[in-house]
């Protein structure tokens, strides 16, 4: 009977790993955008950063983080942590938003959902880990719509944009040293980006309405890497200094363009077929030339009771080439700070077994709109809810959630404010699952 308790758990999490695992890769070919934001048209879109629940729940910390409740995780953002696994770790994940932007005493709310990640750790004993996934690199999704004329021709002209960057990585750490940890991440960038304009004209059926939509087509090597420092104070806590960096790395963008018209009507919930293509063409692929970054930070905690820590962030946008009209990006500049606890991790009750999260985190964006510098800013809490524990022990397992109630851009300056609750839901199957254990 043991046995068969624990084949049917490992079952049932491998069958939702799986599931959610193929529903990934179909979003990632689909290339769904999360993002509500008018400031995801500048750059690459909303970065995501390479967090998974649990870090995003601390305000993003991840620069040093290398244990969770006094056991080794998981940690994308910082593949020096990987020499740390101990036991194979299974991550996957849902994403979710609610957005409501805000301009002139009028505002809109919108909402969605996508797949958030799906990621292995293994174990390589004295030689380190490795780990390998899928996760969203960026999200672009933005609109807007004006009402125009020339002369006497009345015209709505739309703007938006839609699409998104996806990254598969192969990372490794491992520790040359005692107390010292490095590693690397390669990923591959795939996926694409649309910014599409479209012209109705609202009075004369003679005029055809056009579209122009304009591709950009991503595919690059990127490499990131890591480096951690961790030291035992007094044999009750535990420092972890930690420093990630990029390399020069480069991408490849492949543009096209195509107009076409349509037949004009003016009921707004028929979307009429294209009538004529009036122009196509695909242009000469063109270097991105992605920022280097700097991060630092540092984690302390206590075993299995509560950790604490903070991340300062740099990225240099300033030679990354934007598209024809928009704004040069700049330096941009970040911190983050977060901790969890666990109340009792002896005691028997589950909700005192439980890991609560919370963290702050302040960016300033390089996004110039308006002449103004754009701020993003957020507060996040989370849990770690335990999952039962099955005849053989313990499974450090977890169900992990986070959410963050933010802000980027005001009121002021005729600029657009962008409200957000981000959800992102995580389940973790951390085991020795290579083991072989004996009944009695």
């Amino acid at each position: 009977m043991h046995r068969r308790s624990i084949e049917s758990f490992t079952k049932i999490a491998l069958q939702f790993l799986l599931g959610l695992g193929l529903f990934g890769i179909q979003q990632g070919y689909a290339q769904r955008s999360t993002s509500h934001s008018p400031y995801s048209q500048f750059g690459l879109g909303q970065m995501r950063n390479d967090l998974l629940p649990q870090t995003r729940a601390m305000g993003g910390i991840s620069t040093g983080v290398r244990y969770l409740t006094g056991l080794p995780t998981l940690n994308i953002a910082n593949p020096a942590s990987y020499s740390g696994l101990n036991r194979t770790v299974l991550e996957a994940g849902m994403y979710g938003n609610f957005t409501q932007l805000s301009r002139d005493n009028m505002s809109d709310n919108t909402a969605d959902f996508a797949f958030g990640h799906l990621a292995i750790g293994i174990p390589l004993q004295k030689y380190g880990g490795f780990s390998f996934g899928l996760l969203p690199f960026s999200d672009v999704g933005y609109s807007s719509r004006n009402v125009e004329s020339i002369d006497d021709l009345v015209y709505e002209k739309q703007i938006f944009g839609e699409g998104g960057i996806n990254k598969a990585y192969l990372g490794y750490g491992v520790s040359p040293i005692k107390g010292l940890s490095i590693g690397a991440n390669a990923g591959f960038l795939f996926g694409n980006l649309y910014d599409i304009t479209q012209v109705k004209f609202l009075s004369d059926l003679s005029a055809y309405p056009a579209e122009l939509k304009e591709t950009r087509n991503i595919r690059g090597v990127t490499v990131d890497y890591g480096i951690q420092y961790s030291k035992s104070i007094n044999r009750k806590y535990n420092l972890t200094l930690g420093y990630t960096g990029t390399l020069n790395n480069t991408i490849n963008a492949r543009p096209s363009r195509f107009i076409t018209i349509s037949e004009n009507n003016f009921d707004d919930e028929y979307i009429a077929p294209p009538l004529d293509t009036i122009s196509t063409g695909t242009f000469p692929t063109r270097k991105i030339q992605l920022p280097l970054k700097h991060n630092v930070g540092f984690t302390l905690s206590k075993g299995y009771n509560w950790l604490i820590g903070a991340d300062f962030k740099y990225a240099d946008w300033s030679n990354f080439e934007v598209l024809e009209g928009q704004n040069k990006l700049e330096k941009s500049y970040g911190f983050a700070v977060g901790g969890q606890i666990k109340p009792d991790p002896t005691s028997v009750r589950y909700w005192n077994q439980v890991d609560y999260r919370l963290g702050f985190r302040y960016n300033q964006t390089p996004v110039v709109y308006r002449n103004q510098r754009i701020n993003d800013m957020a507060f996040s809490v989370g849990v770690g809810l335990p999952l039962p524990e099955t005849n053989f022990g313990r499974t450090f397992s977890q169900i992990n959630i986070s959410a963050e109630f933010g802000q980027q851009g005001s009121l002021n300056h005729n600029l657009v404010r962008e409200r957000y609750i981000n959800i992102n839901f995580g389940f973790t199957i951390n085991d020795s699952w290579f083991i072989r254990r004996s009944l009695d």
